[in-house]
C-alpha cells in the first residue's frame, strides 16, 4: 500500500490522475490497449478533471463504471452514467464505455457486464471510498465472498446521507432504495487500485480504512489486501491518521 497525502483536493487529484494516466499509456505501449474503472461522485471531481485533460490515445481504452442506481432515469442529476458522459466520455474518443443501464433488464444486463468485464484483464481502478467506508455501493456489511462480478445490492441509510449532502438529492427518501453494483472481488481484480480520498467528511472513513482488521463492516479495508492499493489522501481527509 502506498499513501499519498496531499495539501488539498487538487493536488490530490493532479497525483492520482497522473498515476491513472502513466498506467494507461504504459498498457498501451505493452500491448496496445488497455481498460480503466471509473468512480464517481465529489470526490472524483479533480481526479477526473485531470485525467481528461493527458495525452493518451483514448481510442485504445475501454472504461468501466461501478455502480448506478437502479430506478433512476439517466436523465437525474444524481445519474452517474449522466455524471461520466458529462464528465469524461463525451470529451474522449474512447474505444468504448460499458453503461450500467438499469433500465434494461437486470440480469441481461449483469450477464452482458460480467463478460466484458472478464474478457481481458482490468489495468486500473479508480476506486473511491464512501463516508461509511462503502467502495462501489457495496455498503457495510459487504459480501466479501461472491464471486459475482455485478451484484443488486441495497443501499444503508448513511449511504443515501451522503448522496442528500453532496447534493444530488433533495431528501434521503429521493435516493434509491436499490443499486447494480460491481462486488468487491471484482474491483480486487484491477491490476491497480488507485482511491482518490478527499475532504474531512472522508475522514473517519479513511481512520477506520487504515487501523481496523479487513472486516465487512468497513468494506474499503479489503483493499489493503491489494497487492498495488495507492490512497491518496488531502489534509482534510488525513487529519485523524497523520498530523499534517
Amino acid at each position: 500500500m502506498i499513501i499519498s497525502v496531499s495539501d488539498n483536493a487538487s493536488e490530490l487529484g493532479e497525483k492520482a490522475g497522473s498515476l491513472a494516466a502513466d498506467i494507461l499509456k504504459n498498457a498501451i505501449k505493452k500491448k496496445g490497449e488497455a481498460r480503466i474503472v471509473l468512480s464517481t461522485g465529489a470526490s472524483q471531481f479533480e481526479t477526473l478533471d485531470y485525467l481528461v485533460q493527458q495525452k493518451i490515445n483514448w481510442s485504445k481504452i475501454e472504461i468501466f463504471h461501478l455502480d448506478e442506481y437502479i430506478g433512476l432515469p439517466v436523465t437525474h442529476k444524481a445519474s452517474f452514467r449522466k455524471y461520466l458522459r458529462e464528465r469524461f466520455i463525451d470529451k474522449i474518443p474512447c474505444k468504448a464505455f460499458y453503461s450500467i443501464d438499469t433500465e434494461k433488464n437486470i440480469p441481461e444486463l449483469i450477464d452482458f457486464l460480467t463478460q466484458k468485464i472478464r474478457e481481458k484483464p482490468v489495468d486500473a481502478g479508480l476506486i473511491g471510498i464512501g463516508v461509511n467506508g462503502h467502495i462501489a455501493f457495496n455498503d457495510p456489511p459487504a459480501d466479501f465472498d461472491t464471486r459475482d462480478a455485478y451484484i443488486v445490492v441495497k443501499l444503508d441509510d448513511r449511504c443515501k446521507k451522503q448522496q442528500v449532502d453532496e447534493g444530488w438529492f433533495e431528501t434521503i427518501a429521493d435516493v434509491p432504495e436499490k443499486a447494480v453494483s460491481m462486488s468487491v472481488w471484482q474491483i480486487m481484480q484491477c491490476k491497480t487500485i488507485i482511491s482518490a480520498v478527499p475532504h474531512k467528511e472522508k475522514a473517519e472513513a479513511v481512520l477506520k480504512t487504515l487501523t481496523r482488521e479487513i472486516t465487512p463492516d468497513v468494506p474499503a479495508t479489503m483493499l489493503k489486501k491489494h497487492s498495488d492499493f495507492n490512497l491518496f489522501l488531502d489534509r482534510n481527509s488525513a487529519s485523524k491518521i497523520f498530523k499534517v
